[in-house]
């Protein structure tokens, strides 16, 4: 019997998004086992907290119906995180160039990291390439509709927050 091929799909997820929700169809369809690595990154100024995020992308997934994926938090060096869960693949969604020529520098270092892990890269669906988690939060916070970036219920969770945050100007 072949190997498991477990991948990892790492994001802050904060929030969610469909493009979240497409890379992780996609690529659970390329691996065995997919676990999506639900990290912290202070930077990102997230407006979720770790466990928040994992309840959230556990709800998304159980929605999608998808049984070989699970959803992990973690904060640690990817490949320390991807090599404690035995993964052979990195899976990273791109959106535009600007994406790639980050994920591009990302790739390459991990590569000096550990060359036994591959990391694959998934095209956006075209019509999600626009959708940011960051762009998401700035709607939201404006007062903006982003039913059309998420799913009903990651948008009753954001709408919720930033009626406990307050939204920003109106001019």
């Amino acid at each position: 019997m072949p190997a498991q091929r477990t991948g990892v799909y790492p994001g802050t997820f904060d929030p969610i998004t469909l493009g979240h929700a497409d890379i992780i169809r996609r690529g659970s369809k390329l691996v065995d086992r997919l676990i999506l690595g639900v990290t912290t990154n202070p930077s990102k100024n997230p407006m979720f907290t770790p466990q928040e995020r994992i309840a959230m992308v556990e709800r998304e997934v159980a929605a999608m119906g998808l049984d070989n994926v699970e959803v992990v938090g973690f904060n640690a060096l990817l490949m320390k995180f991807a090599e404690a869960q035995g993964a052979s693949v990195i899976i990273r969604g791109l959106r535009a160039v600007a994406d790639f020529e980050y994920e591009y520098q990302m790739a390459g270092m991990n590569q000096q990291l550990n060359a036994r892990i591959e990391t694959v890269f998934l095209m956006a669906d075209v019509g999600l390439q626009p959708i940011a988690s960051k762009l998401v939060k700035e709607i939201a916070l404006f007062g903006g509709e982003i039913g059309s970036f998420v799913s009903p219920a990651v948008r009753d969770d954001v709408v919720a927050r930033v009626a406990t945050l307050g939204r920003l100007g109106d001019y």
